[in-house]
């Protein structure tokens, strides 16, 4: 029986890994720069946070998720997304009395989606929460902390930032009541999950893609026409430090954002290089979510990336990190001991260099070839000769050069050769 991977579940190979970790470390760098401090979350937690959170009437709650009980009887599901955790985490272990948090945290997520290219059941993703404060200032700080993001992985040019205000939660709720009486009337020309969603959650309507209920749409009201005034103040502030700071955006009206928490600032980082899978990275502010799941009243504002697409755009750039500095070969079995003992003593002085041992049996040409194909610069051959002699042979494979030294003297004849290495 052929065991693989289950559907919609993502194996990532070496020359993978490698691009997601260096968008983890560059991202941890910049976080770090910006004083955030990283959070570990379980991938499970209660099913009813989840409902409370993210909202019963949100595709991810009645669709997407992976819950089960347990042998308790407990309600469980693996994580969809991270705000709900890490909110809790906050609230639970007294991270907001009158404090500010900036918080991130990286790791996978599960939805049972329809897998496509850059859409994944298990995908990875790095998020921010921010929490303590209320003004536009920390909005364009996390946006500002984006940007250099993609600054940072060569991808600057590819993405575009699109804005825009959801309000109060009583001016988005005037807004659903006038924009369901307004479809209601078009109900049987509308494509099948908006209809599902015009009695649940008809904001999301607004970000639907079939062509026809675009088109309903463009005489629909508008959502900028019910916000409060304090939602209006705030947004203009945000886009007037966003234009003096030099942070182009878009100002969409139609970005909702599929879960129910949000409100004022929502936004996307979208691009055009991945087909329908646009949007890279989304977020915005929950002042409400807190007091939701029982702490007082903290505003609050966050993202998610998904690394899983920046990925794909990040390879487009890559250039693929040699697997060894140092190849050391040897032959004869009592080489062996001898190239872990020289090996050792060069990890030991270069902790960032990559030296790898050839393991088991293997001919001369063999090994130089595997040495080659690693990507080193440097080849150390020992064989029975050498190893009674205590010598060692530096072969420098970029010029071909190459020397007999003694062994004990192979770390500091690589340091006076370091500029060739």
């Amino acid at each position: 029986m052929k065991f693989q991977a289950v559907r919609g579940m993502q194996d990532l190979l070496p020359a993978q890994k490698a691009i997601f970790r260096f968008i983890e470390d560059t991202a941890r760098e910049i976080f770090s720069s910006y004083a955030y401090q990283e959070v570990g979350m379980p991938i499970l937690e209660s099913t009813d946070l989840y409902k409370r959170v993210v909202g019963e009437a949100t595709d991810i709650v009645e669709k997407e998720m992976y819950s089960f009980d347990d042998r308790n009887g407990d309600g469980l599901t693996m994580r969809p997304e991270g705000t709900a955790g890490c909110v809790r985490i906050a609230q639970q272990h007294g991270l907001l009395f009158n404090q500010t948090q900036r918080l991130w945290y990286q790791g996978p997520m599960f939805r049972h989606e329809r897998p496509q290219k850059g859409r994944y059941r298990q995908f990875e993703q790095i998020g921010v929460e921010c929490f303590g404060m209320a003004g536009p200032d920390i909005d364009v700080e996390i946006l500002l902390l984006c940007a250099r993001l993609w600054e940072k992985l060569g991808i600057s040019d590819e993405i575009t930032l699109e804005l825009n205000s959801m309000g109060s939660a009583e001016a988005r709720a005037n807004y659903r009541t006038a924009l369901v009486k307004y479809l209601a009337d078009y109900e049987d020309q509308l494509d099948e999950d908006s209809v599902r969603r015009l009695h649940t959650n008809p904001l999301r309507i607004l970000d639907s893609k079939v062509e026809t209920t675009q088109e309903i749409l463009i005489a629909a009201p508008k959502l900028a026409n019910f916000l409060d005034n304090e939602s209006k103040v705030h947004f203009e502030q945000l886009t007037q430090m966003l234009d003096a700071l030099g942070i182009a955006y878009v100002v969409n009206p139609k970005i909702v954002r599929g879960l129910d928490y949000y409100n004022r600032t929502v936004f996307e980082w979208v691009t055009t290089s991945l087909g329908s899978q646009g949007t890279v990275c989304g977020g915005g502010r929950y002042d409400g979510l807190v007091e939701q799941i029982g702490g007082k009243a903290t505003p609050g504002v966050g993202f998610a990336m998904g690394l899983d697409r920046i990925a794909l755009m990040v390879a487009n750039k890559w250039e693929a990190l040699v697997q060894a500095d140092v190849y050391v070969a040897s032959i004869g079995e009592g080489a062996r001991l001898a190239a872990i003992q020289v090996a050792e003593a060069i990890r030991s002085t270069y902790t960032d260099k990559k030296t790898l041992v050839h393991c088991g049996d293997g001919k001369f040409k063999s090994q130089l070839k595997k040495a080659d194909a690693s990507g080193a610069s440097v080849a150390l051959i020992l064989g029975e000769e050498e190893v009674q002699n205590n010598k060692v042979i530096v072969k420098f494979l970029k010029t071909g050069d190459q020397e007999t030294i003694n062994q004990n003297e192979v770390v500091e004849f690589l340091a006076l050769r370091s500029g060739g290495w």
